[in-house]
């Protein structure tokens, strides 16, 4: 007896300690909502999606009804063509706000790549599924936005009016009459109920500060939505994404078959005819020292070409990879700003260091820029920045003060490896992207968007 005794009692001890209530947590969080920024982007997305909501379903309205009316006419058609691509800018705003104001990123579709002339351009106008797909988020975010934006937004601002209303009601005393002749110090009535005492006016003041606590939460249910919806229709499709990953594959066996044969060359052309030619002053010098003659001239000539060939194979080897890149890209970036002919201030402001590959990606792309800066610019100033964008990507931009004029990515001729079409397809291999800024006149401004790590 005694012994069961004390195991019950030992039970009875442990029993409350073993089940903790943790509220605080919960309770935190709801006493923080109003306050926290999050809250606040969420709000600043829901009125932004409601004003450009009304736009949406005038464009959608005039663009598509009015080039569907005149599609009768020649006109007509490329109108509507213009429209639906016009979904696609529609879709890069939206990505910037959820981006910014819902802290997600979302990736980009393929850029829109049509054949050759106007029949071309109306086929793949027609036929762009990423357009599309943004007209059909643009219908359904318009409702989104307009509709429950709008109940969204006036709840808010009821819950705000509420819970300042017993100072309102205290400052301007307002007079309600009722029915019977009465005045009632009153601004809001239920019915023939009158908030007119102090008891009453606290408690309506009371419920709007509940209101004020409880709606962060359906701000974010609301935003969810609105994230939701647009992950589903604004990021490529597993079709979409497949080609893309078809075609950075195909640029990346064709980039290495490119370096590779340059290697070859390089060596076959340089170091090799280099090594032949030590071989032969050395073969001729045994043979003169066979015949007991002086052959210093034929080794120090061999000695010679031997230094030349090491500093081909450095430059070869560099070419490859760059020995500035073991020690980070920004003392790689400063060798090339160094090197260059053209006047480079060079802005970095990187704190985590990229992985091998994108580093090696953005230093040749920035090789090439600057290269291209000396031949075709006419530029004495160049800015080279490396900047963080988000917390997974970073930017680089070469930016210089010339001519300006340079041709976009997809203008030139697709798969070249070359120039700045191979800089997009060599960025579009890690999931990057690439945008050129150049009028004529200048200035001209190119960007890279990179991730951080190379996806898998």
């Amino acid at each position: 007896m005694d012994g069961m005794t004390e195991s019950s009692t030992e039970v009875l001890d442990v029993a409350p300690r073993s089940a903790p209530v943790a509220v605080g947590p919960g309770l935190r969080a709801v006493a923080l909502a109003p306050f926290q920024a999050r809250t606040w982007k969420e709000l600043g997305y829901l009125i932004a999606a409601s004003v450009l909501g009304s736009f949406g379903i005038g464009y959608l309205y005039l663009g598509l009804g009015g080039g569907l009316f005149f599609a009768v006419l020649v006109v007509g058609v490329p109108v509507l063509a213009l429209v639906i691509l016009g979904g696609r800018v529609w879709a890069a705003v939206y990505r910037a706000l959820v981006r910014t104001l819902l802290d997600t990123e979302l990736d980009p579709p393929p850029p829109f790549r049509p054949k050759r002339g106007l029949i071309g351009f109306l086929t793949g106008a027609f036929t762009d599924l990423a357009a599309w797909r943004a007209l059909a988020f643009l219908f359904v975010q318009s409702l989104l936005g307009v509709v429950i934006g709008y109940f969204v937004l006036v709840a808010v601002a009821m819950a705000v009016f509420t819970a300042i209303s017993p100072i309102f009601w205290a400052i301007v005393r307002p007079v309600n009459v009722d029915a019977d002749g009465v005045e009632h110090q009153s601004m809001v009535q239920f019915d023939d109920f009158y908030f007119d005492t102090w008891p009453r006016v606290l408690g309506l003041g009371a419920v709007g500060v509940l209101g004020c606590f409880v709606l962060p939460w359906l701000i974010r249910v609301v935003c969810l939505v609105h994230r939701q919806v647009a992950i589903w229709l604004l990021t490529p499709t597993n079709r979409e994404r497949m080609s893309q990953l078809r075609e950075s594959r195909r640029v990346a066996v064709e980039d290495s078959a490119a370096t590779l044969r340059r290697v070859e060359r390089d060596l076959h052309d340089g170091a090799q005819a280099r090594l032949v030619t030590i071989a032969m002053a050395l073969g001729r010098a045994e043979e003169r020292v066979a015949r007991g003659g002086d052959a210093s001239d034929l080794i120090a000539d061999a000695h010679s070409s031997s230094k030349e060939a090491l500093v081909e194979l450095r430059e070869l080897v560099r070419g490859i990879h760059p020995p500035a890149l073991e020690l980070g890209l920004e003392p790689a970036l400063e060798t090339l700003a160094a090197r260059c002919a053209v006047l480079v201030e060079l802005r970095f402001e990187l704190i985590a260091r990229p992985s091998p590959a994108i580093e090696a990606i953005a230093y040749f792309s920035v090789a090439e820029l600057l290269t291209n800066v000396v031949r075709h610019a006419d530029a004495n100033h160049v800015l080279v920045s490396v900047v963080p964008t988000g917390a997974r990507l970073l930017t680089v931009t070469v930016r210089d003060n010339g001519i300006g004029g340079a041709p976009r990515p997809d203008a030139a001729m697709p798969g070249a490896g070359t120039g700045l079409a191979g800089l997009a397809a060599r960025a579009g291999t890690v999931d990057g992207t690439m945008t050129v800024d150049s009028p004529p006149g200048g200035p001209t401004a190119i960007a890279l968007t990179l991730p951080l790590v190379e996806p898998r």
